[in-house]
């Protein structure tokens, strides 16, 4: 059953304890793997599970547990708390649960099945999704050839698992907007001894000499406007970021495509006396690093460097992509460090290691005020679709503390984060308003309005109210739009979920506008 407290929760993530902490990959696994265990034993008899919860064990395995994963096989490194300082951290799950529970029905049974076969090495994955998981701000985004995720806290819940039995002890920024990338599974595969714990991919923190105590990793978020909009394909990720460790603050926003995905940040504000850096990646190296900086194109040598009006960067297949120029630093040489950093358990090894990393980071210097950033990171690409960059569709509406937003030309897809109430032009014939702040992205083909999806990250709304400059006469069961002749304008009130869905998306369909 669904849970308020422990348990299942009614995005299908998991909650071990009362701090609303992620832990859909941990104690959750094991919860689902005891009940799965039990209703293959009493399959077929008169104790045999009821179709209901049996139906909803399913719904969570496939839909909580393999979209928080790696093409439904290897854990979200986004997702891990303190488990993340364990050796075996990134393995590849097995298949005996999802057999289990063949054993027992066969409802979404082809599914079941293409979890296997990916899992037994016995296909490649063909899975796409783009899920948000608003009762623990978690975001997955799937393809068939990469996944990353956003993970993310609010005043609704805290950062990180305190790190128990002496495990995570260098936890403190993991879940300030962490966005790691994956193709394989093994990007970031017992990368914790020689991690740099304050430059954790998607993360915007202040660079100080030391972490705190372990005992000041788990904080509670200070601010409400933080989740998602998805329509389960494509989505937009909010997180007005306060540091409750630092002086810090910055609006920081996601926007997912097929191909890419964009990453801005603005109103980045710090009194620390010490540098602010907003990281890129921080994995493993493996091959060359390619660099297209002031109109030259070279691979580089071992080592640290700034890298002066980088255009793109080129390493692992990924590609990071800046629309305009911009000074970055970058690092790929021998990291070193120990298991015993950030896990005191008795049988932790204190040999020192080494291992090759590679590191992207934007410095904002010291006491920034309103800075910001944009890139975009492109999954499963080259150099040369990376010297095309400008054939992408892609293009940065807005960049502020107001709004941030972003047009997918090729997709019609435009995505819009209002931090507070306000209108954008996303084309010449279209402009959107809002009168609160919330999340929208719409589909256009052509001229026409195609779709709607809106969230209210703060889950304050009861109904969220746009104006949108193209003519739709319609009333479905969550909204009515209402031409404003005088005006121009459609104005638009969609119904938002509650009490225990408040945070969840809205898609409504408008094909048949006038």
């Amino acid at each position: 059953k669904f849970s308020t407290a422990r348990g299942m929760q009614y995005d299908y993530s998991f909650h071990h304890r009362v701090d609303r902490v992620n832990n859909t990959l941990s104690y959750g696994l094991g919860y689902a793997d005891a009940f799965a265990e039990w209703a293959a034993l009493v399959s077929g008899t008169k104790y045999k599970f009821s179709e209901k919860p049996l139906h909803q064990l399913v719904d969570y395995y496939l839909d909580g547990i393999c979209k928080m994963m790696i093409y439904g096989k290897y854990e979200d490194p986004g997702a891990q708390n303190r488990d993340i300082t364990r050796a075996d951290a990134q393995r590849a799950f097995g298949t005996v649960s999802l057999e289990r529970l063949l054993q027992a029905t066969d409802y979404r049974r082809n599914e079941l099945e293409e979890i296997i076969r990916i899992r037994r090495n016995e296909a490649t994955a063909s899975l796409s999704h783009s899920t948000f998981y608003w009762q623990s701000e978690h975001f997955t985004f799937q393809r068939p050839d990469f996944f990353t995720s956003v993970r993310m806290y609010s005043s609704r819940d805290y950062n990180m698992e305190i790190p128990y039995n002496g495990e995570g002890l260098m936890n403190h920024h993991r879940g300030d907007g962490t966005n790691y990338i994956s193709r394989t599974g093994f990007e970031y595969d017992e990368l914790s001894p020689v991690c740099d714990w304050q430059k954790i991919p998607g993360t915007t923190v202040v660079q100080k000499p030391e972490l705190p105590s372990e005992k000041e990793i788990q904080k509670k978020g200070l601010t409400g406007f933080v989740g998602a909009a998805t329509d389960g394909k494509y989505g937009v990720v909010a997180f007005d970021f306060k540091s409750p460790h630092d002086p810090l603050e910055a609006k920081k926003s996601w926007f997912f495509f097929d191909h890419e995905y964009v990453c801005l940040g603005a109103g980045i504000n710090s009194e620390s006396k010490f540098p602010v850096a907003t990281t890129l990646n921080q994995c493993l190296l493996n091959g060359d690093v390619v660099v297209a900086s002031n109109n030259q194109k070279q691979v580089l040598t071992k080592g640290e460097r700034q890298l002066n009006q980088a255009q793109w960067i080129l390493h692992d297949g990924i590609g990071y992509l800046f629309p305009a120029p911009v000074n970055v630093n970058l690092s790929n040489q021998m990291q070193k460090g120990s298991w015993f950093i950030a896990n005191h358990q008795s049988d932790t090894p204190k040999d020192e290691i080494s291992k090759d990393v590679f590191k992207l980071w934007i410095d904002h210097g010291t006491q920034p005020t309103d800075a910001g950033y944009q890139y975009i990171v492109v999954p499963a690409t080259n150099e040369k679709e990376l010297e095309a960059q400008g054939n992408r569709s892609i293009e940065i509406l807005a960049n502020t503390t107001d709004i941030q937003a972003v047009t997918n030309r090729n997709l019609g897809i435009s995505q819009v984060v209002f931090y507070t109430s306000g209108e954008i032009k996303i084309s010449p014939e279209l402009t959107i308003g809002i009168d609160s702040p919330g999340l929208v992205m719409v589909k256009t083909e052509g001229s026409k309005l195609k779709s709607v999806t809106v969230a209210d990250p703060s889950r304050k709304l009861a109904k969220i109210h746009l104006s949108i400059s193209a003519e739709i006469s319609k009333t479905g069961n969550s909204f009515k739009s209402v031409w404003n002749k005088d005006k121009q304008i459609s104005e638009i009130a969609i119904d938002l979920p509650q009490t225990v869905y408040a945070g969840k998306s809205v898609t409504i369909e408008l094909q048949n506008q006038k």
